[in-house]
């Protein structure tokens, strides 16, 4: 293939596991995180493996400037674009008002502003491909609020709702637009969101992010608006929509509530 398939926190987790299953399928891959040791790791090992060219670009993409720097990176190096997965965010676990207002900024930053302006950026250069896809990863946290992940599943919800509307603006043209809701997914999100001490339960529905991407390419190349990967998680998504948002709150609130 002779575009690329550019894949934001591709160092890891589900991100990790999209970019290494688009090199198999024969995509070059650009790969976008801030760490800049695990980038070059999974580029020199798609190279190796799949023999397909694997670039990458080490930056945070909450930066206000970071999402310009992605597409310059982009246009500047000639690399032409059909598969935009914006995959990179993170939450905050905690009372909203006992946590750190900064890092509840941030995580808007990332899972929102990064998001809408990659790609506003990048819809003009898909524009110039025969066909056309962008992913955006949402959770299935977006299908209700959940208390102590207050902002998170606020901005998963922001991303659903953006995906939907942008999906029929884009209707007509070579872009689908689809979005992602993973459930529990056994990658670093639980560290980073400060629910170390939710480890074990979460093991126990745990899904892996190899099955996540596999399941979330095949509904992206089959063009489907939403996609949940698994039973479990599809049957979450479904009483989140048919029962009270009251009874789905307070379980939600019982679930995460602090040990």
């Amino acid at each position: 293939m002779n575009t690329y398939a550019l894949i934001t926190g591709a160092s890891k987790g589900i991100g990790r596991a999209l970019a290494l299953q688009l090199a198999k399928k024969g995509y070059p891959v650009l790969l976008v995180a801030r760490s800049k040791d695990e980038l070059q790791a999974l580029a020199t090992e798609i190279i190796t493996i799949y023999q397909v060219q694997a670039r990458w670009l080490a930056i945070d993409l909450s930066d206000s400037h970071a999402s310009e720097k992605v597409v310059n990176w982009c246009t500047d190096n000639s690399y032409a674009v059909s598969v935009l997965i914006n995959n990179a965010g993170y939450g905050l676990w905690g009372s909203f008002e006992n946590v750190d207002i900064e890092g509840q900024l941030n995580v808007i930053g990332l899972n929102i502003n990064a998001l809408i302006k990659l790609t506003h950026g990048f819809i003009p250069l898909l524009k110039q491909q025969p066909k056309a896809y962008i992913l955006n990863v949402g959770s299935t946290a977006a299908y209700q609020a959940v208390p102590t992940l207050a902002v998170y599943s606020a901005t998963k919800a922001f991303v659903l709702s953006f995906t939907r509307a942008l999906r029929y603006e884009l209707k007509g043209s070579v872009i689908s637009v689809s979005c992602l809701s993973p459930g529990p997914t056994d990658t670093g999100f639980a560290h980073r969101a400060g629910l170390d001490a939710f480890a074990d339960l979460a093991a126990k529905f745990n899904m892996q992010p190899e099955e996540v991407a596999a399941i979330g390419l095949k509904g992206l190349f089959n063009k489907k608006a939403e996609i949940v990967p698994g039973l479990l998680n599809k049957l979450s998504v479904t009483g989140a929509r048919l029962l009270p948002k009251a009874l789905i709150e307070k379980i939600g609130g019982d679930l995460y509530k602090s040990k």
